[in-house]
């Protein structure tokens, strides 16, 4: 059976020793420890947090780059990745991030984060990827979705595609329930 890969958004800011990079590292642990792969986009910030915790944790580490971050920010994948998957373009980049996983789990971030969790639910509304959790992580992202939301644009069925956790725990306890009903 193929194991279930979980695609994790986030900053490429947060530095060892933050409360942001510590929390991505017990969301990766956490994927792991449930017999997760975890897909990230490979780089710095709460990527390698996320990829550290999943790897420490004995899990598989997927990384997606790309050809044209490398442009302008020549850093390489994290050593934590075991698997990088590498696209020429970001927008490719984005896109299996979003269509090859079977959840995906958004920690705080910002325009590129914020991109990559309103294609995620934009595909999830209309059904271009299966049905599968969408985890918002921290209150930014209550935040943000409670200032975006309209009754007149956006339908409570749509509003029930995501999920709003406050801790580490939380979120990867509503994917393992997901699977696992």
């Amino acid at each position: 059976m193929k194991r279930r890969t979980i695609s994790v958004f986030g900053s490429s800011a947060p530095q060892p020793g933050s409360a942001a990079f510590g929390e991505a590292q017990q969301v990766g642990r956490l994927l792991a420890e449930a017999g997760f792969a975890v897909a990230t986009g490979g780089y710095s910030g709460t990527m390698t947090a996320v990829s550290q915790g999943a790897c420490e944790a004995g899990g598989h580490v997927i990384g997606v780059t790309c050809d044209q971050i490398e442009q302008f920010r020549p850093l390489g994948p994290n050593r934590w990745v075991k698997e990088e998957i590498r696209y020429a373009t970001l927008r490719e980049r984005l896109l299996h991030l979003v269509t090859q996983s079977d959840g995906m789990l958004v920690l705080p971030g910002g325009i590129g984060t914020l991109s990559e969790m309103t294609l995620a639910w934009s595909f999830l509304q209309v059904g271009e990827v299966a049905a599968q959790p969408l985890v918002l992580l921290g209150p930014l992202w209550r935040q943000t979705v409670q200032a975006f939301y309209s009754p007149e644009y956006v339908r409570e069925k749509d509003m029930a595609l995501l999920f709003f956790a406050d801790d580490a725990g939380t979120a990867v306890n509503h994917i393992i329930t997901y699977f696992n009903p």
